[in-house]
């Protein structure tokens, strides 16, 4: 069922709901006594009070506090945004003599894209744009649209009626409607010096001065015309500075984003060099060696021992078994190794375990297989042989 009050009226009513709501004892005055009446009527109430005329102040929201102290990369950004702002397209200084108001009647006719029109369409239709264009010359441009859009719908294929009934809407004052019949034109026929200057002119009444010199400008290129060169004239001052502020505000933009990105590769510049910074203080925890616990490659003397062929050779034999050490335990240099690396305190794992109490060119029972038990998973090896005999004198 339809609402039998319009649009206007129910927006009407909302808004005097919406105002009673908030502000009840208004209908307490004489003249809203029947709405009053309706209310209780219908089993409501209306509080008595004296109707206040003030406007509700609920309904305005609050502005949100700025924070007190913003970040200086967010006021920049804030400071960048409120200048693009203050410099709109609205507010470059232009010349709007001239210029109207938009059409908004629905669009015209256009006719069939797809129809193939006979030899008496055609011929129909030049007669329709021969009345159409005496029409035209004595100014009666109702009836000269009238006629064209009857060409038209004979021979849709033909740009120039299109154009010519677009410059019969330009006398109207009916910019849009000009501009949707060159538009169709010069999708028929892309070279069409009139559909430009007609559409350049429509343009111009509507204050698009760029696109009204970039139409002027190619009618002109097309067939010059001295009407068409005065409307370029006309609208280039404008379109000049629009132009201008546009390269201005892109020069901006992209300045500001060099900045941005400039300002990121900083931050992660510094991030990284912070990261470097902790993890070479994690590094010098130790003595010089991470993780050995005290043992310091600084020691010129064991230095040059590990680049000792034999001495080298010897370690990696002991790493292979523990119980190796016994091999060398009448060789100074590499007991003197041994010694100066238990003295490091931690040990070197594997045979390093028991070197605190070595010395005197001994080895002591912490080491595995010197006099104490055999390393791990081997088996234990027999006792030496002896001589009953031996007496232990030589």
């Amino acid at each position: 069922m339809a609402c039998p009050i319009g649009p206007e009226e129910i927006k009407k009513l909302k808004m005097f709901v919406g105002f009673c709501s908030q502000n009840p004892a208004i209908l307490n005055i004489p003249q809203l006594s029947f709405f009053k009446e309706f209310i209780v009527k219908m089993g409501g109430s209306v509080p008595e009070a004296a109707p206040s005329f003030e406007q509700p102040q609920a309904s305005k929201p609050a502005a949100a506090a700025p924070p007190e102290n913003p970040p200086p990369e967010e006021e920049e950004a804030a400071a960048t945004a409120q200048q693009e702002e203050s410099e709109p397209e609205s507010d470059v200084e232009l010349d709007r003599e001239g210029c109207v108001d938009p059409d908004t009647d629905d669009p015209q006719e256009m006719g069939d894209a797809g129809k193939e029109p006979t030899d008496d369409d055609m011929d129909r239709a030049s007669d329709c744009r021969a009345q159409a264009a005496a029409a035209y010359s004595e100014q009666k441009y109702d009836e000269a649209i009238d006629l064209y859009t009857q060409a038209i719908l004979l021979n849709p294929g033909n740009a120039l009626f299109y154009a010519k009934r677009g410059q019969a809407f330009l006398k109207l004052v009916k910019p849009n409607a000009c501009i949707r019949d060159c538009d169709r034109a010069l999708q028929l026929n892309c070279d069409s010096a009139a559909a430009y200057k007609f559409r350049g002119r429509a343009n111009r009444l509507l204050g698009n001065w760029e696109e009204a010199a970039r139409d002027l400008r190619q009618a002109c290129k097309i067939d010059y015309d001295e009407e068409a060169d005065e409307w370029l004239r006309e609208v280039t001052p404008n379109a000049k500075k629009l132009e201008q502020h546009r390269v201005k505000q892109q020069r901006k933009k992209a300045e500001k984003e060099l900045k941005a990105r400039q300002e990121r590769v900083r931050k992660a510049q510094e991030a990284n060099r912070r990261a470097a910074e902790e993890n070479k203080g994690k590094n010098d925890d130790g003595d010089g060696y991470p993780g050995g616990g005290g043992f310091n490659f600084a020691d010129n003397d064991l230095f040059s021992a590990f680049k000792d062929p034999e001495v080298a050779a010897a370690l990696q034999d002991i790493m292979t078994n523990p119980a190796n050490i016994i091999k060398y335990q009448n060789n100074p240099k590499i007991v003197q190794l041994l010694e100066k690396l238990g003295a490091a305190g931690g040990g070197m794992p594997g045979f390093m375990g028991g070197m605190g109490g070595m010395g005197g060119g001994g080895f002591p029972g912490g080491f595995p297989g010197a006099g104490g038990a055999p390393p791990s998973g081997e088996a234990p090896k027999p006792p030496p042989k002896t001589d009953l005999n031996d007496d232990g004198l030589d």
